[in-house]
């Protein structure tokens, strides 16, 4: 056998138009109609319906979350809360990057993590 052969791509960047018009920007949030509102630490906010509780976060907080230890897919455990949900009679352990807002939820604990994120909301 031959020595190995080492390939190299070289990326090459294509000139933007200086007229060219940027009609989209990516937003984080899936499409929301009205913010609901829950309770983190007793604290009384409102955040976007239908998104990940985690995605609530960072609306809370978009300066700090994105910036967090998040892996966004339960791999890390870094954004794990407890939660009482509007029916439920005490709270329950979930992961907010998995877990679907609802309105009248109760977040009764959160991660150091998140603590450390949302540190700038809970001592508004």
């Amino acid at each position: 056998m031959g020595a190995p052969i080492l390939v190299y791509f070289m990326a090459t960047m294509l000139p933007i138009k200086e007229d060219a018009e940027i009609t989209q920007v990516a937003d984080p949030f899936r499409p929301y109609e009205r913010l609901v509102k829950i309770k983190v630490l007793n604290k009384t906010v409102e955040v976007p319906e239908r998104n990940s509780l985690l995605r609530c976060f960072q609306f809370l907080s978009p300066e700090t979350i994105p910036y967090g230890r998040f892996c966004w897919n339960q791999d890390c455990q870094y954004c794990r809360v407890m939660a009482k949900l509007p029916d439920d009679t005490k709270p329950r352990e979930m992961l907010s990057c998995k877990f679907m807002v609802m309105p009248g939820m109760e977040i009764t604990e959160i991660s150091p993590e998140l603590k450390l994120c949302l540190r700038p909301v809970l001592h508004k």
